[in-house]
């Protein structure tokens, strides 16, 4: 009888073992909106290597694409999502998240106010469509670097 229980317990814990090393299915890719070839987005304000205060203005400048509100998915349209800190671009296939580096502007803002901690940071802007995925190719700023007395 012990040793029934000690296969049962061996292979319960080769199960969970086996089942926890296995890989997390990629997230899906979405479709996005197109966007047209010279279509920019670009920050405005603050300059490149500017000093500043928190709370920070940031403005935010599009060409060649057409602003709109989080909603419809339509070609070479789309919102502005401000990314700070990140060394990295998110993937382009997907929607973008929701968290302290990836800023949402779904109401097709043009400027935002903005808290931060004292230092150097990096400001960078994506284009993304209805979805929140960013626009195929993808439409995405310059990185600005900035310092916060």
């Amino acid at each position: 009888m012990m040793q029934k229980r000690s296969v049962v317990v061996v292979v319960s814990l080769l199960l969970l073992v086996i089942g926890c090393s296995q890989k997390k299915p990629a997230a899906q890719a979405l479709p996005g909106a197109k966007s047209l070839a010279g279509a920019r987005v670009f920050i405005i304000e603050p300059a490149d290597g500017q000093m500043v205060t928190s709370p920070v203005t940031i403005k935010f400048g599009i060409e060649g694409a057409e602003l709109a509100p989080a909603g419809p998915v339509k070609d070479n349209s789309g919102h502005h999502h401000l990314l700070i800190d990140m060394e990295t671009l998110p993937p382009m296939d997907q929607s973008l998240p929701f968290n302290e580096h990836v800023m949402h502007f779904g109401q097709a803002q043009k400027e935002a106010t903005i808290n931060l901690n004292s230092g150097s940071h990096t400001l960078q802007l994506i284009l993304a469509g209805g979805n929140h995925v960013p626009l195929n190719p993808p439409v995405v700023s310059e990185k600005v670097r900035i310092n916060v007395k």
